[in-house]
């Protein structure tokens, strides 16, 4: 009995042994794909500063991925064996290599759209103006509309342009062109008659119709009042719209823009119903036919709040890897350079105007309330420091009535502030969603039209935001300014307008640290994405940029404005 117990054992022994040699290789291949098995990565990024934006582990060497995600970063020799026969291995060099940026405040379509419209950035004369509108008359037939915009009257000394400008040259087409900041527009008289207004017109709540002394249109709308151009300009069609996503979309990989988050063609005057028809016409068109080229959070305007709960209910928040809904956005007041941000104290130029409230704040409140309870992300744009405390104010309300919980409420601008508005963002946790290239544009104007001393204690208050615990977010509010992640961040380093010598509010300039967490793992955070993006971490999503800098010291000491490449889910998208 004890010699055959004896042999039995030696059996089990050998089989045990045959076990480890021949089946458990397999098995392993099979099994257990993270702790056992063989795995290969698709690529490896090797002999890179890789800049994480993880606090766990700042700088790392080397990176792999596979499936569109990050399987591990660290030294090469951790990642080492993820090498197979089909990986990839990217070496760099040196260069760095960061997240891909995130644009947290941008208008996607309508970005695409102006790209092939009439182009007035940077424009410096009438006559300049004049002509632009002339050149663009070459291909239009008898009553086209002609579109465009983006001019800035400050870069030609701040008079406000008029219709009498243009009419000599188009008196056959409608002519609709709207200021940088999307608050004001220029219409043309045959525009002005077409839309039916006239010296009778009466001004719209929340907007304005210029007039000249003589008491006739002079062709401005500001605000609300642009509607009644808006409504009458045909619709775009959905060929043109799905074209200007393809369009914005490559060109937001050419800067390393990897995500934006969208408040759509929704500017005060506009349509509520376009964000809900690009949703449908073009975002689930490109999602469902592949042609998604970056990611998308979407917001919405608060009042069609219950049919963006309807559709989180039905398909959740995120509806694929490309597309996450957001939550709602409205807003509080106008702009700077339109003179419609509300403002405590009354503007320089005119004692009797302190901006414009957009949005009746009884209404906004409720809403607010609703969305808020409902588990929307609420968004509300607010520039002058009344209107920024009005939505700082309402915020705190909604949290008394609803109860504390993760709701990351977003303040879009928050350009000017009184002295300890920016301590109260830290305290209730409040996103101040900033574009630091729109400094550029007001230093010059913030100080003329509400005064030195209150535009240099109160405006762009970045550091003292951070210094006050708040989260920053940045974007770049394309098409009111350029998308270009890496100009705005060496615009919050250094401060300094065109023309200028010195820094403009030079205590308010930010650290570098601080400035590229606000592109990436902040504005991931801002719009609920911080457990997929914003970082360089194992399990979420592979996209990064490289840059044309093989150092971090170099980086440092002079920050690139460009990208060498940009990755999505782990594959070159640019160039």
């Amino acid at each position: 009995m004890a010699s055959r117990t004896t042999a039995l054992a030696s059996l089990s022994a050998v089989a045990a042994a045959l076990f480890a040699l021949i089946l458990a290789p397999a098995l392993r291949l099979t099994w257990s794909p993270w702790k056992w098995s063989r795995i290969s990565a698709d690529l490896v990024v090797m002999n890179a500063t890789i800049y994480t934006s993880d606090p766990s582990l700042p700088f790392a060497q080397a990176m792999a991925v596979r499936g569109g995600r990050i399987l591990r970063v660290g030294s090469y020799s951790s990642v080492e064996d993820l090498v197979g026969q089909e990986t990839y291995v990217l070496n760099l060099n040196g260069n760095v290599v960061m997240p891909g940026f995130i644009d947290s405040h941008l208008h996607l379509i309508y970005g695409g759209l102006q790209m092939g419209r009439v182009e007035l950035r940077g424009v410096k004369s009438q006559e300049e103006f004049a002509r632009k509108i002339k050149e663009a008359l070459r291909d239009k037939l008898h009553g086209e509309w002609i579109l465009g915009g983006g001019w800035n009257n400050d870069l030609w000394g701040g008079e406000l342009p008029l219709a009498s400008w243009i009419d000599g040259i188009t008196p056959d087409n409608p002519v609709w062109l709207s200021r940088m900041d999307g608050h004001m527009g220029l219409a043309n008289s045959l525009a002005l008659k077409i839309a039916g207004i006239n010296n009778s017109t009466c001004d719209p709540v929340g907007g304005a119709i210029a007039k000249t002394l003589e008491g006739e249109p002079s062709g401005l709308l500001v605000d609300s009042a642009m509607k009644l151009v808006l409504a009458v300009i045909p619709e775009v069609s959905i060929h043109d719209r799905r074209d200007s996503l393809i369009r914005a979309s490559k060109y937001a990989l050419t800067r390393g823009v990897t995500t934006v988050i969208d408040f759509g063609r929704f500017f005060p005057g506009t349509s509520v119903d376009h964000i809900w028809q690009d949703f449908s016409d073009v975002y689930q068109w490109a999602d469902s036919s592949g042609k998604m080229l970056i990611r998308v959070c979407l917001f919405f305007p608060m009042q069609t709040w219950s049919l963006l709960v309807d559709l989180i209910q039905e398909k959740g928040r995120a509806l694929s890897q490309w597309i996450h809904l957001g939550g709602v956005k409205a807003f509080a007041d106008g702009s700077l350079g339109s003179s419609s941000a509300l403002f405590y104290e009354p503007y320089e130029e005119d004692p009797y105007s302190y901006g414009l409230q957009v949005t009746d704040i009884n209404w906004l409140q409720n809403v607010t309330l609703h969305s808020d309870k409902f588990g929307l992300q609420v968004a509300i744009h607010a520039i002058g420091d009344k209107a920024n405390d009005m939505v700082l104010d309402m915020y705190n309300t909604v949290v008394s009535y609803n109860g504390m919980r993760d709701r990351r409420f977003r303040i879009e601008h928050a350009q000017h502030l009184v002295p300890g508005s920016t301590i109260r963002f830290g305290e209730q946790r409040i996103i101040a969603s900033v574009q630091p290239d729109h400094l550029l544009d007001d230093a010059n104007s913030a100080e003329k039209k509400i005064g030195t001393m209150r535009a240099q204690r109160g405006s762009y208050l970045f550091r003292s935001l951070i210094d006050s615990d708040a989260i920053l977010a940045f974007g770049s509010d394309w098409p009111v300014a350029d998308i270009n992640p890496l100009g705005a961040i060496k615009t919050a380093l250094y401060r300094v307008p065109p023309g200028w010598e010195n820094a403009w509010i030079p205590s308010e300039r930010m650290a570098l640290y601080d400035a590229l967490k606000a592109s990436t793992i902040s504005a991931a955070y801002a719009g609920f994405l911080d457990q997929e993006l914003g970082s360089l971490s194992a399990d979420k999503y592979a996209d990064f940029v490289v840059l044309p800098v093989d150092s971090w010291d170099q980086l440092a000491g002079d920050l690139p404005t460009t990208v060498l490449a940009t990755y999505v889910n782990g594959k070159q998208a640019y160039p």
